[in-house]
């Protein structure tokens, strides 16, 4: 590598580690992501892999030599594969993105910053890959009672990371350019983008991905990408791994990591010089705005509607600012399991979906009423536009876009579980008015609990979001009342109550006596809170947008 390149490559892997490092919500779920994906896989191996290879070391049957050499390439190809798909996803939101692109390229040529950009993501997963490689090796030592097995291990994982990176990177960068730049594509990237995680999840709920895998596992042994394996085969006893395989992945790793860093300089040069796609063009945006203004026009003051308007507009312009509204989807993956093996929608399933579109209502457009202005905030502030008719706007803005949906999601998930007429009836009511009254509810909390900076919604993309304190608060005022009126439909504080009662035996304080009487008391309070919070929030956010002074 150049002197040009190594420079972009440290710079890159700096600027990285000091992005995460700073953020300590994002250092947070790193280190949790990093614990649940990698954390149990070696603390089991730390228990397991000792006595594996002191089965190893002694005289193991052919039966586990052959097992062995299945595992090992099999393995090895699939964790490539994994490497290939995990640094594509990275090119695509990051690393095919890099910061001050004009500086950059005018800096350096296209080849030193490309270069410099793949290496430095190949130190990025080494930091995240050889650490629980190494000691996991190192735990199959002492079974071994030779390290050999952990200089194998790490060699395995380097050349790994010599060839799955580049390719990931070529994948990432195509994949990029066509939704940015390819105008056919780019014009429906959201569509997708939905598609592909819906399809993910899709896939991992019905147990599809564990097939794929398991026959990638088999089918890739005796590949090219299963050669790798025979390398990590010299770390374990008594088991023969094959010199030609050795050698074909030695060499394939020059040929193949040459050219897919050859392709990925060509393909950043096409991307990062190329124009993005424009969709100027938009008569049916006009049209239905223009239909939705009629509409408004009808029962609004012009101020109002403007406001609902505007907001719908830059919500549609740029919708990665609502990302925050699908992160509760990702604990639906279950709710799929539970569905694909009951044959239908439980009835339980059905009310927490039907509660997410009620607490989603309030996120879309009034959890952060100040800090979504943006830099308009000055003018709005100074303008003749009143708290009153300013918080309405986006109020309307919430409930015309949420209450349709809440109404047809309601009334699918009503019919598809097993609830009675009068019960989905119900639901359907409850849904409808929660869609309503949770953007009054957002309204007051995102205002006395503001955000008025950008933060990153991916590495590339920043937006202005809700901040921790109001996205927690709004979600408890929504989950609590919504929880007080089950515990009152289904009648049971006499259940919970005994099953506090029992619980506290066990708990380290004084024994709890609760009743059913005293349970179904504060059920009853919460749920009048609850009702009594929508207009409380609302009037305190038209008072205080009135009231509001800069700084």
């Amino acid at each position: 590598m150049r002197r040009a390149a190594l420079l972009v490559a440290r710079t890159e892997f700096r600027r990285t580690i000091r992005a995460v490092t700073t953020e300590r919500t994002k250092l947070l779920l790193l280190v949790l992501l990093g614990a649940l994906m990698l954390g149990s896989v070696t603390v089991a191996g730390g228990y397991l892999l000792p006595s594996l290879g002191e089965h190893y070391a002694g005289a193991p049957g052919s039966d586990h030599v052959a097992l062995a050499t299945e595992a090992a390439a099999g393995g090895v190809a699939v964790a490539w594969l994994f490497l290939v798909g995990m640094s594509a996803i990275r090119a695509f939101t990051a690393a095919a993105n890099p910061d001050e692109p004009a500086f950059l390229l005018v800096s350096t040529s296209t080849r030193n910053a490309a270069t410099g950009i793949v290496a430095a993501e190949i130190l990025l997963f080494a930091v995240w890959v050889l650490p629980p490689t190494i000691l996991l090796a190192s735990a199959f030592a002492v079974g071994t009672g030779t390290a050999l097995s952990v200089g194998a291990a790490a060699a395995t994982a380097a050349l790994a990371l010599l060839t799955a990176v580049p390719v990931g990177f070529v994948v990432g960068i195509w994949f990029r350019h066509l939704v940015t730049v390819y105008e056919p594509i780019a014009r429906y990237r959201w569509v997708l983008f939905v598609g592909f995680w819906v399809l993910y999840f899709g896939a991992i709920a019905t147990g599809r991905l564990d097939l794929v895998v398991s026959e990638l596992f088999v089918a890739l042994q005796d590949g090219p990408l299963g050669w790798l394996g025979h390398l990590l085969l010299i770390g374990v006893p008594n088991v023969p791994p094959s010199t030609t395989a050795i050698l074909g992945a030695i060499i394939g790793t020059a040929l193949l990591g040459s050219v897919a860093l050859a392709l990925g300089v060509a393909s950043a040069g096409i991307h990062w010089f190329a124009d993005p796609a424009r969709f100027d063009d938009r008569p049916s945006s006009s049209d239905s705005s223009s239909r939705l203004a009629a509409a408004l026009s009808r029962g609004f003051s012009r101020p109002t509607r403007t406001v609902t308007l505007t907001a719908i507009r830059r919500t549609r312009r740029a919708p990665i600012r609502l990302a925050y509204v699908g992160y509760p989807l990702f604990g639906a993956v279950g709710f799929v399991q539970v569905i694909l093996e009951t044959g239908t929608v439980p009835a339980y399933v059905a009310a927490i979906l039907s509660l997410y579109l009620v607490w989603a209502a309030g996120a879309l457009f009034t959890l952060n009423p100040l800090g979504d202005l943006g830099s308009a905030l000055p003018a709005v502030v100074t303008s003749t536009l009143s708290g009153r008719r300013a918080i309405a706007g986006l109020v309307v803005a919430g409930v015309l876009v949420a209450a349709p949906i809440g109404l047809a999601g309601s009334l699918a998930l009503g019919f598809v579980s097993p609830l009675s007429l009068e019960q989905a009836a119900l639901l359907v009511a409850a849904t409808v008015v929660g869609t309503v009254a949770t953007p009054a509810l957002a309204t007051g909390i995102g205002t006395a609990l503001p955000r008025f900076g950008s933060v990153n919604v991916t590495n590339s993309r920043e937006a202005v979001m809700p901040s921790k304190a109001a996205f927690v608060t709004y979600s408890v005022a929504v989950v609590l009342p919504a929880a007080a009126a089950a515990v009152l439909y289904t009648d049971a504080a006499g259940s919970i109550a005994d099953f506090l009662t029992m619980m506290s035996v066990w708990a380290p304080m004084p024994e709890l006596a609760v009743t059913g009487t005293q349970l179904t008391v504060v059920a009853w309070t919460v749920l009048g809170i609850g009702l009594l919070a929508p207009p409380v929030s609302f009037l305190y956010a038209c008072e205080t947008f009135d009231l509001y002074t800069l700084e």
